[in-house]
């Protein structure tokens, strides 16, 4: 690992709401020179496969009155998507990109239905040995 800075992210939510902050942090940690990995799992890893990358993500159901105005506010503001953030940051800094075996096996999902952007198909244990010595978040 070439940086002592190191941000890990658990990204278990799939709506549009939670993957915003997960692109924001990946950027923003990357422009800052930390060393990112980000572990897709359940909805999270769902959000990550080729089919619901050409859809709208849904927006979680206790801000759904909110969804209108943040996409008119994005839109407005020519806002990148979470997942041009994340492709943005691989660009920037040293980003890693994880999708959760235990997952994609409980819901038949196979390496090429995963986004280009990923990097590994990885366990638990995989992840964790990545992520010790940072900060990790759970979103």
């Amino acid at each position: 690992m070439s940086s002592n800075k190191k941000l890990s992210i658990i990204v278990f939510s799939g709506t549009i709401d939670k993957l915003m902050p997960v692109g924001i942090l990946a950027s923003g940690a990357a422009a800052a020179g930390y060393e990112v990995n980000l572990f897709f799992t359940f909805w999270g890893l769902n959000s990550i496969t080729k089919q619901a990358m050409q859809q709208m993500q849904p927006i979680d159901k206790n801000y759904e009155q909110f969804g209108p105005v943040m996409m008119k506010r994005m839109q407005e503001m020519k806002y990148p998507s979470w997942s041009e953030l994340v492709r943005e940051a691989k660009e920037v800094g040293e980003v890693k990109i994880f999708a959760c075996s235990t997952t994609m096996e409980f819901f038949g999902i196979k390496r090429e239905d995963l986004a280009d952007f990923v990097d590994d198909v990885v366990g638990v244990a995989t992840f964790l040995d990545r992520a010790e010595g940072g900060t990790t978040l759970f979103i």
